[in-house]
């Protein structure tokens, strides 16, 4: 496979806009939160758009301790966006979302870049930041789901021990539901790009069983740290 896709011209980016404005306009019909769907529309183009200038630099400018600081940034907004749905408990649980996410998805993003990638060096930014930011979302999702869930469960008179396995049953599902779709339901973004870049279907898979392998486990090596760290204080915690 040699065909490569080219540079995409920002006239070609606006007509993938076209589908979105039907959909915006559907919102809108039908007296739904149009505005918040724009703003996050918004949000989406401005992020992706600073980023990608943002990346660049670290590419070409690549250093242990940018590599660094990148990755503590990744994890103390994953922390505080994963309380977003236990805001009373915010600050209260933040300590143990950090610790669960930066340990759960650290030790995941040594196994895969030092033991399947053998990136040298470590800090290569192009690999590592991509990386990290998979592992890092994908527990930041599950910890959401799984202290969400907890608290619930907790507040309707479960018992500890049942309450955790409720919310981390609940937390896995997404990553669970993945691994029987992918390859059948659907291509997962990073195999998808690397296809139409124009590499071997053969060896996207690989990657993508890399993924799939180090989100599932990610996810569920935060959620279960984050509920073991939630025992000793789950009852006084509403």
């Amino acid at each position: 496979m040699e065909n490569t896709l080219s540079i995409i011209a920002l006239d070609k980016l606006a007509i993938a806009f076209l589908p979105v404005l039907i959909v915006l306009a559907i919102l809108f019909k039908w007296s739904l939160n149009g505005k918040f769907a724009l703003y996050a529309l918004s949000r989406m183009l401005i992020q992706l758009l600073l980023v990608g200038y943002f990346l660049s630099y670290i590419f070409d400018n690549s250093s242990a301790w940018i590599v660094v600081t990148m990755l503590l940034i990744m994890v103390l907004f994953s922390s505080w966006i994963a309380l977003g749905n236990i805001k009373e408990l915010r600050l209260i649980l933040l300590k143990r979302a950090l610790f669960s996410i930066t340990l759960g998805g650290c030790f995941t993003l040594l196994v895969i870049s030092q033991g399947v990638l053998g990136l040298d060096p470590w800090y290569q930014a192009q690999s590592i930041i991509p990386l990290a930011g998979m592992i890092f979302a994908s527990c930041m999702n599950s910890v959401s789901l799984s202290g969400e869930r907890f608290y619930a469960e907790l507040e309707r008179g479960c018992d500890y021990i049942s309450a955790r396995k409720t919310a981390f049953q609940a937390s896995i599902i997404p990553n669970t539901n993945a691994l029987f779709a992918v390859g059948l339901v659907s291509l997962p973004g990073m195999m998808t790009g690397q296809i139409l870049s124009g590499t071997s279907p053969f060896i996207a898979a690989r990657y993508q069983i890399v993924v799939m392998c180090m989100v599932f486990a990610s996810a569920g090596m935060a959620s279960a740290l984050f509920l073991i760290l939630s025992r000793h204080s789950s009852k006084s915690a509403r």
